[in-house]
């Protein structure tokens, strides 16, 4: 095989994504299903997940969160695809943007309950298909899980969890054929980082423009990271060029050193 013929996902994959009909999720979603995949979606809005579906994306609504509401997404994945091949733990949210001192408990909870738990649920619910297919794991974490963020400590500390949950399911599925890996998007173009700048920007007492310029002065491209770049690497990840990358935590964020 050519090295080249190496860089194409092999035809039939059946790949679930949480959080897959909106943003990040939805072009690793659409890309996939481009590449020949059969995917299943998840989300809490069940318009979102109505709109995601085609003849190749199915979907079920669910609380990334909720153990069985999760158990549920993976049979009916599971039924409709005929098995997993990859499971994709996208979902996320930004949590609060305040001083350690200021962040509620609730909303500490919900961001960990989300970030974190979702993922551990994904994983958990899908070991076991992932094992028979030899398949793959991926949780999408940020660089905020390579660096410290200040006044955003809920999600940095969610991150850093998700990179340590695949780094873990690595080493402990492995032997078994599994490979888990992390992707660390940086400022993602989209309305998410939207809310983010404009709750950083009232922080300071500055504008939206000026808050986004200094947020590209960190990033040495001087852009943002499209989602399709993100699912570029979620689709590389699954073709036979990346059939020994397991472990890792892999930045796609134009170079961002500093948050």
């Amino acid at each position: 095989m050519s090295s080249l013929a190496t860089l194409t996902p092999p035809p039939g994959l059946r790949v679930l994504i949480t959080a897959g009909a909106a943003g990040i999720g939805k072009a690793i979603a659409d890309d996939f299903a481009a590449a020949g995949a059969s995917v299943h979606v998840s989300d809490i809005n069940a318009d979102a997940v109505s709109s995601a579906c085609t003849d190749r994306i199915g979907g079920t609504v669910a609380d990334a969160s909720d153990e069985a509401a999760t158990r549920r997404l993976v049979d009916e994945a599971r039924a409709r695809m005929g098995g997993l091949d990859v499971v994709v733990a996208n979902a996320g949210i930004e949590g609060p943007t305040a001083g350690i001192g200021d962040i509620a408990a609730e909303d500490w909870d919900r961001t960990m309950e989300i970030n974190m738990r979702g993922a551990y649920l994904a994983a958990r619910f899908a070991a076991d298909e992932l094992i028979e297919s030899r398949g793959s794991f991926i949780a999408i974490a940020s660089v905020a899980g390579r660096l410290p963020f200040a006044y955003r400590t809920p999600y940095a500390s969610s991150k850093w969890g998700v990179i340590g949950l695949a780094k873990s399911l690595a080493s402990e599925l492995g032997p078994r054929g599994v490979r888990a890996n992390a992707i660390l998007p940086g400022i993602v173009e989209g309305p998410r980082i939207d809310r983010v700048i404009n709750a950083r920007a009232e922080r300071l007492g500055i504008s939206y423009d000026e808050m986004r310029e200094r947020n590209l002065e960190k990033v040495a491209l001087r852009r943002m990271v499209s989602p399709h770049d993100i699912a570029a690497m979620c689709l590389f990840l699954n073709t036979p060029g990346g059939a020994n990358i397991t472990g890792q935590a892999l930045s796609v964020c134009g170079g961002v050193e500093t948050l």
